[in-house]
């Protein structure tokens, strides 16, 4: 992410710290195995690989189906307009793809894109639009904010995967509404299990009381405090605003023995920041993690990040799947390259979920696609491997345990 675009984010994200967006499989670093199955009863939707060798200049005959109208409710605002702005591009890129290869069973794919404009209230207008526009599924924002009266309006009757949130609530499969990512009590239960795993005892983490904020740094520390460890400290700060943290480092100062793990879902300058000033005091080695919250917000590209350990969805690696759908995506718009890198799989992933629903079902009909897809089992996508049935909508992913080494992100463990 460039910095221009973190500055601009701050405001909007010290006041809504509610559901954030928010993974690599257990499969392989690229964030799905490379066979592109899925475990269905209609047999495979789209053919990812098929999908990535599609060249845009040399298509099969167009599908003369009936077509099937996705519908992506976006949020262009600051708020989560760098994860949402590049997916609602890709999106549309990947149907000219499946197109290109003969659409689904012989139908085209039509993707239409209404920006919610960040406001609660012309979210559900925007998702209405969508509606009388015949989409037969939907793609929603991360804010539970704004995906709240998307599903107001979908009445639990038309599928939405709310593409980049971890937001535990959201998920609901009664009514019709998925997580295409692993959540919050998943992200952070991971990170302390790789602590413990670690031979780390001690840690103590910063924590803003609410959604996100606070729910991830009390579940590591219940997750930690099971496992064995010890909690030292629970410092409080501002999500979003704060980088002086002299008071808080002053009262750790007494407490900390130098060899602690560090949690929060701060974002990316945040940790740097903090880290400086506790190194400052004469702290060196600590450890720092974080949540997906970090890879959003740059992590990558922070000074003093060495060492620093954070929960990515997918840790995209050169010549991967991923890689060549971005390279992709680049080659046909004139050269133009996505933001949010890592985020972009669950957008992709949202649109064959739905449409996996539709082979599965052997029908049109938003009910009976959302039955469907809430029976997916091991569908293995681009972002990881995901399975709805037995869940309420939280697919069971597993989570990358991504550390920075030598100036760029590893692989450490998947959880």
């Amino acid at each position: 992410m460039k910095p221009k675009l973190l500055l601009s984010m701050l405001a909007a994200f010290a006041l809504l710290a509610a559901a954030c967006s928010g993974s690599d499989s257990a499969e392989g670093d690229d964030g799905g195995s490379s066979g592109g199955e899925a475990a269905s009863s209609g047999g495979l939707a789209v053919d990812i690989d098929a999908m990535l060798a599609a060249d845009l200049d040399n298509c099969e005959p167009a599908p003369t189906g009936d077509p099937i109208k996705v519908g992506m409710a976006m949020d262009f605002s600051e708020v989560v307009g760098f994860v949402d702005i590049p997916g609602s591009k890709l999106v549309p890129h990947v149907a000219n793809l499946i197109n290109c290869i003969g659409g689904v069973n012989g139908s085209p794919v039509e993707v239409q894109v209404e920006d919610v404009g960040g406001d609660a209230t012309t979210a559900g207008v925007a998702a209405e639009t969508l509606l009388d526009g015949g989409a037969q599924f939907l793609i929603g924002p991360p804010f539970a904010d704004f995906a709240l009266p998307i599903l107001q309006a979908t009445d639990g009757k038309v599928p939405m995967f709310v593409a980049a949130s971890t937001e535990p609530s959201l998920a609901d499969a009664a009514n019709n509404s998925f997580l295409v990512t692993f959540d919050d009590d998943g992200q952070s239960r991971a990170a302390a299990e790789w602590a413990l795993d670690q031979g780390i005892t001690r840690a103590f983490v910063f924590t803003q009381p609410g959604p996100y904020t606070g729910t991830n740094p009390d579940n590591f520390a219940k997750v930690f405090e099971a496992g064995g460890g010890t909690i030292v400290s629970s410092q409080t700060y501002v999500w979003g605003g704060d980088t002086d943290f002299s008071a808080q480092v002053a009262e750790l100062s007494g407490i900390l023995e130098d060899n602690e793990a560090m949690y929060s879902a701060a974002l990316a300058f945040q940790v740097t920041a903090l880290r400086g000033q506790l190194e400052g005091a004469g702290f060196s080695n600590i450890t720092y993690i974080g949540t997906d919250a970090m890879d959003a917000t740059g992590i990558q590209f922070e000074d003093n990040n060495e060492g620093i350990v954070h929960t990515p969805h997918v840790n995209i690696q050169p010549g991967d799947r991923n890689d060549m759908l971005l390279a992709s995506y680049s080659a046909a718009n004139g050269g133009e390259e996505l933001e949010s890198r890592g985020f972009m799989p669950l957008y992709v992933d949202s649109l064959l979920l739905g449409l996996q629903g539709i082979v599965d079902c052997g029908c049109t009909d938003s009910e009976g696609i959302g039955a469907a897809v809430a029976k997916i089992d091991g569908f293995e996508g681009l972002s990881g491997v995901i399975t709805y049935a037995g869940t309420n909508g939280i697919p069971p992913k597993a989570v990358p345990i991504v550390q920075i080494v030598d100036g760029k992100d590893t692989v450490v463990d998947t959880k």
